[in-house]
């Protein structure tokens, strides 16, 4: 049986056209047979609340679909609201409080606004129908029974309405008072409002009730958890307390207190300065009162093992002797007299500031004396040269001269500061810089340390590793070297750095001028016949499993693998080509085919397949509009041909070839030059206009740069106009003014190198340039002739066919 039925209704047919103030709830619905207390602050509501108070109390509260809109209107709320009476209100600083009650629902008919600015509008009660039936008292114990179970899982209500509840109350009444506890979206505690079927209600009040169960069943099982792991922890805690006092009243300690204690010791066995040991003490203290599951105390554990493993005063005693020194660098190298030399003064210095420091030592018995044998390194040199010329070779021949370790660094690619100074400590796996690892790794104050490649140092958003290097390559300040995963300076005054580049051009000049630059020149002939003999060979016979006696090889092979299959400053593809004559002599015999092997010019090829190279790079004849220049290059010295070819048109310069803009200056330079002189020249006084010169150096995917082909470019460009033959055993360097005069150049050594290496037998280099054939090995000097040049007259007459 269904019954309609109005509880609480205070309005009567007569009264259903009457106007109630209207306020639009933003967030949350009211429901009929409960109490709030709800706060206004818009001044539409405020003047709608009062504007009811001040009557019969008796308004209308409807919910807005969108709470973005600070001003709804009629069509912004729900057609389905709440009559409530307002029972007192509170206003404090221009907002409004205010106790109402729910009386019934009721439907919005019409909605205006009044003068005051405040919604009104009539209505229409909704009748609510009620079963009576055995499926509505089953419905109402299962929503009773859930909601004394979401209570107990912690679900937040008033306890004085809990108790009514339970007391026992009409179906609509429980329903209501359910539904406005529920923790769900203002749209589906409006649906609960416009139902009017208490059955229907129930069962809706009683889906939301079990699903915010389940939440509350998860929430409970989760605070339980961690409860039991904080409880867990604590209890470990305690009792890790209490086993640490058990062991210490009876005089036994832990293995956390072991391990403290070996540390402890390490660290006073480590040699630290004082305020290092300090700062390692303080963080050792810490660590000891820290828990071992404490995340924190893995970091501290670490660093202090690292701050333990670095040498602070282990340093390898070496006695320099110039004479062992001496010894070592002419055993391990060949050639590269100036190098050694330079080495060996190097040396020599160390040994005497050595003495110095240990008589200075001897004679201070007192304990503020500085070291006993510390001393300072006078500077830091840079090997700069072509690739495979023995840079780092060297490197490992002063550290076993000096007896010390060798350490290695390669900067090349580096682009990050870390990679020097190291990382925070703050940050997830954070480890010291390379500098101090490798310092590690050697176990010795004072290593020999490499830095292989500094020219190729990079820089992007994390850092520039070569601003980071000034501090470790500075012997003035390098004492007090910051890491910043240590954040305890370190000494590296007592390292040897040694740095290696193949040019210095990208090397900035801060750093620059904290290097010593010692140059390396490329190999002769003779000295990579010398280094062949002496030892790739022994060398590959090792790597390929041969003896002496299986492999014989002529010094007119070694020439012939030098000359005709490799061109290079260095010895590395040398090396390589005697290699794979190895190689091919190694299967021979393992398949036994001979025991022994012997390789002459004539049997190279069958090696090494046909020639790449011809025996000489020069010109076979005399050409027109052809000179052969010299040129400097990061692997050593070159040879350079300019080719300059005339055409009809409005004396135009044409420069291709890839020619940097130096190069081209010293085109333009040339054809003015040539321009002034055009009467000596046997030229008519206007030439050019009639004609175009295009000037070409070969090889145009390289890029080319400098002036010192000036004198080359001139000769070629006067050749063409004179048509004059130009000497092909000539080749030439020199820079070239507009008056004529050749100035002095650099990297006459290499050049001069690559000419004997293509065949060249005449070289004129600038006169200035005289004081530098010191430097050239003797048998180049004895088979080039030089002539020495100060005006482009003089080149012109050397380098041309007499006309």
């Amino acid at each position: 049986m269904a019954i309609l039925l109005n509880e609480n209704s205070n309005t009567s047919e007569k009264d259903d056209d009457k106007v109630y103030p209207l306020v639009a709830i933003r967030h949350g619905v009211i429901f009929p047979h409960t109490e709030s207390i709800i706060q206004f602050a818009r001044p539409k509501s405020v003047a709608g609340v009062q504007t009811a108070y001040d009557g019969d109390k008796k308004i209308i509260f409807a919910s807005q679909k969108d709470t973005k809109i600070a001003e709804p209107e009629a069509k912004d709320l729900y057609t389905v609201g709440t009559l409530c009476e307002i029972e007192r209100t509170l206003q404090t600083n221009g907002e409004m409080n205010a106790f109402v009650r729910g009386l019934s629902r009721v439907r919005l008919e019409k909605v205006i606004t009044t003068k005051p600015n405040y919604l009104q509008a009539t209505i229409s009660e909704i009748p609510e129908i009620v079963e009576d039936n055995p499926e509505v008292q089953a419905l109402i114990n299962h929503i009773t029974a859930e909601f004394k179970k979401a209570v107990n899982l912690g679900k937040a209500v008033d306890i004085m309405n809990f108790m009514k509840l339970m007391s026992g109350v009409s179906p609509s009444e429980l329903v209501d008072q359910i539904a406005s506890t529920l923790d769900i979206k203002t749209s589906e505690k409006q649906q609960i409002l416009e139902i009017t079927e208490i059955k229907e209600r129930l069962k809706l009040v009683s889906e939301f009730i079990s699903n915010e169960i389940k939440i509350l069943e998860i929430e409970r099982n989760i605070a339980s958890k961690t409860q039991k792991k904080f409880d867990k922890n604590m209890r470990d805690t305690v009792l890790r307390e209490r086993l640490k006092t058990i062991q210490k009243e009876l005089g036994e300690e832990g293995d956390d207190d072991q391990e403290i204690d070996l540390l402890r010791q390490q660290l006073k066995r480590a040699g630290l300065p004082m305020e290092a040991y300090k700062k390692a003490s303080k963080e050792l203290n810490r660590l000891s009162r820290m828990s071992p599951h404490n995340p924190e105390a893995g970091y501290i554990r670490t660093w202090i093992e690292t701050i333990i493993e670095i040498p602070w005063k282990n340093g390898k005693r070496s006695k320099v002797s110039i004479n062992k020194a001496q010894k070592v660098l002419d055993g391990d190298h060949y050639g590269l007299e100036e190098v050694k030399e330079r080495i060996v003064e190097y040396l020599a210095v160390l040994k005497l500031k050595s003495d110095q420091a240990s008589k200075n030592s001897s004679s201070k018995k007192s304990d503020d004396a500085k070291s006993k044998s510390s001393v300072k390194i006078p500077t830091v040199l840079c090997f700069v040269g072509p690739p495979g010329v023995g840079k780092t070779s060297i490197g490992k021949s002063i550290a076993h001269s000096l007896g010390r370790e060798f350490v290695k660094m390669s900067l090349g690619g580096m682009r990050d500061e870390a990679e020097i100074r190291g990382h925070r400590r703050t940050y997830v796996g954070a480890m010291p810089g390379r500098i101090i690892q490798g310092m590690k790794n050697s176990g010795t104050k004072n290593p020999v340390f490499m830095l292989d490649e500094i020219d190729k140092v990079g820089s992007d958003f994390r850092g520039d590793p070569s601003s980071a290097l000034l501090e470790v390559l500075d012997p003035e300040q390098n004492d007090e070297f910051s890491d910043h995963y240590l954040e305890i300076p370190y000494d590296l005054s007592e390292v040897i750095f040694i740095t290696t580049a193949n040019t210095l051009d990208t090397i900035p000049h801060a750093l620059r001028d904290r290097l010593e630059i010692i140059r390396f020149s490329g190999y002769t002939i003779a000295e990579k016949r010398e280094i062949a003999k002496k030892y790739l060979f022994e060398k590959n016979l090792e790597r390929n499993g041969l003896k002496k006696k299986n492999v014989t090889i002529s010094s007119e092979a070694y020439d012939t693998i030098i000359q005709r299959y490799t061109r290079e400053a260095g010895v590395r593809n040398l090396e390589r080509e005697m290699a794979k004559v190895f190689r091919k002599v190694a299967r021979r015999i393992a398949e036994g085919k001979t025991s022994k092997v012997t390789i002459t010019p004539t049997t190279v090829p069958k090696y090494l397949g046909p020639f790449r190279f011809q025996e000489t790079m020069a010109e076979v004849k005399d050409e027109i509009g052809m000179a052969t220049g010299l040129a400097w290059t990061q692997a050593g010295g070159d040879i350079l041909f300019i080719e300059v070819v005339l055409m009809p048109g409005r004396g135009k310069l044409i420069l291709t070839g890839q020619l940097g803009d130096v190069m081209k200056e010293s085109a333009s330079a040339a054809f003015s030059y040539i321009r002034s002189r055009w009467e000596d020249l046997g030229l008519e006084e206007n030439f050019y206009k009639k004609i175009d010169l295009h000037v070409h150096i070969p090889e145009g995917a390289i890029p080319k740069d400098g002036p010192s082909a000036g004198i080359t470019l001139t000769t070629a460009m006067v050749s063409a106009l004179t048509k004059t033959q130009v000497k092909k055993e000539v080749a030439m360097t020199g820079e070239v003014t507009l008056r004529g005069r050749v100035l002095e150049i650099g990297g006459l050594k290499e050049k001069v190198i690559a000419a004997h290496r293509a065949g060249i037998k005449t070289i004129l280099v600038p006169k200035e340039n005289k004081k530098d054939l010191i430097k050239i090995p003797k048998e180049i000097k004895d088979d080039i002739t030089f002539k020495y040049m100060s005006h482009m007259d003089q080149v012109l007459k050397e380098a041309l066919q007499k006309k």
